[in-house]
């Protein structure tokens, strides 16, 4: 008897094939039976003609150290992912020494934009080392199944202590980390991730300590999965770090690549495909290259407390480290207000590029500023007769710089945009999921796929829509018998309505440790998630008692 009987649904297998109707059955987590009258089981679901898929694989996310308090990895697993995999950018918690703990929060807290009480209150520190991090997670149990980058940033923090974002390593230092990243992925890391990307910055400003990394550790550290022969190798990049130099970790190490962040920009509108023909250069020679695009619009809410929006501009660095009545004062200074407007004159890859049509007031903090809502910045600004930096910086000092704004800073062309989630050579990613939670929730990308581009914007048929969000990741990453629906595959599933699927307008919610809060967007069309084939969500999203139905995967095809 099977353990799970979903009849009657219209199943896209993950691999390209054409939807057909059919019967699922599961028994101890795997696949049995794709067919017609497959006999009995314990639980069925009469799924009547709504598709069934293979869950999302998700390959880019920062739930390092949620996961560490929250199982479940909420809201993922909600939105129809059932493998993440954490620890991108090199922004990893493991290892850490526990003199450096504080540290690395606070990095994360800038770089990522948590919480810093929440991570103070919710990370369980069971582990020092990359391995028992690992085994950390496996006693603890996860929901989604998780694999785990080992993180460049705290690797060099782990041998350079406080000296890791301020200066070069030494050949020692060097050996010692490539010692941690081979020990990590002998013990089941599913690659090395790093970052070069000037938007990657500490507390105060500090660069992520991988940015201080040279020539000769970038090649050491990227070139020792060579000697174990499997994992991928994963940089996001700062937009003037060459692709054929990439091209050149990635043939060092004889392992693939993975190309961050591809997204579109209105000022420089040519260099993300730039970016893309060089990858299908590297591929036509041979190498593994992919490009990690995303289909969601990059569209963040901040304050003037933690104006991320800005901190990719050099000019902006003397607000990285001033907070309060400080960082005001920085605000009101007329030479601070010019360099910032100069640069934002100069046209560049980077964030924000002064597209001030594309800034919002969300939520004015005084009554009588109300007026302004829903208003974007270049209007308001050209009303007053001031410039948009003037009209944002004045607001936000004559609000205590509680001002909410919106920014949609890249991915705002969608012919653009279209044009990247179709390139061969794409992987469709970046949803940051766990990260960034006070600026934006994009884990939902999967949904917004597959009803904005492949629903209502008919961009590639659904079968092949399916296979970019399943098999595709999960092959490139080599995680075995996940993102397809096969006989012998693990029953990772996702129920949905087609007509309906999507995800929800954002709100804020506050269910973080010590009272965080966090932006959620809520899953539309979504009928039921299984990990294993135990169910985990449904229509009304993650179950109460949810079990921790995930693996930790430690094994991958070479």
């Amino acid at each position: 008897m099977h353990d799970l009987l979903i009849r009657a649904a219209t199943v896209h297998d993950g691999l390209g094939s054409e939807g057909r109707r059919a019967d699922v059955a599961v028994r101890e987590g795997r696949i049995t039976a794709v067919g017609r009258d497959l006999g009995a089981a314990r639980e069925v679901v009469d799924a009547d003609g709504l598709v069934l898929m293979p869950g999302i694989v998700d390959t880019h996310t920062h739930y390092d150290a949620q996961i560490t308090w929250d199982s479940m990895a909420n809201p993922s697993p909600a939105m129809g992912v059932t493998t993440l995999i954490m620890g991108n950018c090199g922004f990893t918690i493991a290892p850490c020494r526990p003199d450096d703990r504080d540290l690395v929060m606070r990095n994360l807290t800038h770089v990522e934009g948590m919480s810093l009480d929440a991570l103070r209150a919710g990370i369980r520190w069971d582990f020092q080392s990359f391995p028992e991090y690992l085994d950390m997670l496996e006693h603890r149990g996860v929901g989604p199944n998780v694999a785990c980058f080992v993180g460049h940033s705290s690797v060099r923090t782990y041998v350079l202590g406080e000296d890791a974002p301020r200066r070069a390593a030494t050949a020692e230092e060097v050996a010692r980390m490539r010692a941690i990243v081979l020990d990590a992925m002998r013990a089941g890391a599913v690659g090395f991730s790093t970052t070069t990307s000037f938007q990657h910055n500490g507390e105060n400003g500090i660069p992520m300590p991988s940015r201080l990394a040279d020539k000769a550790e970038m090649e050491a550290l990227c070139g020792s999965l060579r000697e174990v022969g499997h994992g991928v190798l994963m940089m996001t990049k700062a937009g003037s770090t060459p692709v054929p130099w990439i091209e050149e970790l990635s043939a060092l190490a004889g392992r693939p690549f993975v190309v961050a962040a591809l997204l579109h920009s209105n000022m420089a509108p040519e260099a993300t495909f730039e970016d893309l023909d060089n990858i299908a250069a590297a591929c036509r020679r041979g190498r593994r290259l992919y490009g990690a695009v995303a289909c969601t619009p990059l569209v963040f809410e901040f304050t003037m407390h933690e104006p991320y929006v800005f901190e990719g501009l050099t000019s902006w660095q003397p607000a990285m480290a001033l907070h309060g009545e400080q960082a005001a004062a920085l605000y009101r200074d007329s030479a601070f207000r010019d360099g910032v407007k100069r640069e934002l004159a100069r046209r560049a890859r980077r964030m924000f590029n002064g597209e001030w049509d594309k800034i919002f007031v969300r939520q004015a903090a005084l009554p009588e500023n109300a007026h302004y809502e829903g208003q974007p910045l270049s209007q308001l600004a050209a009303e007053r007769g001031v410039h948009p930096m003037d009209f944002l910086l004045d607001l936000s000092l004559a609000e205590k710089l509680d001002t909410v704004f919106t920014a949609t800073l890249l991915n705002s062309d969608e012919e653009a945009v279209g044009r990247m989630l179709c390139d061969e050579h794409g992987m469709l990613s970046l949803s940051d999921a766990g990260a960034h939670l006070t600026f934006l929730c994009d884990a939902g990308f999967g949904l917004h796929f597959l009803g904005h581009w492949v629903r209502d914007k008919g961009l590639m048929p659904f079968e092949q829509a399916v296979r970019r969000l399943t098999s595709h990741p999960a092959d490139a990453f080599g995680i075995r018998d996940r993102g397809r629906i096969v006989e012998g595959a693990h029953a990772d599933l996702l129920l949905l309505d087609p007509a309906k699927v999507g995800r929800g307008a954002a709100r804020r919610i506050y269910d973080l440790p010590a009272g965080a809060s966090r932006l959620h967007t809520p899953a539309r069309g979504v009928h039921g998630v299984w990990v294993n084939g135990v169910q985990v969500a449904d229509d009304e999203g993650i179950l109460p008692e949810a079990p921790n139905a995930g693996q930790v995967l430690r094994e991958f095809a070479a």
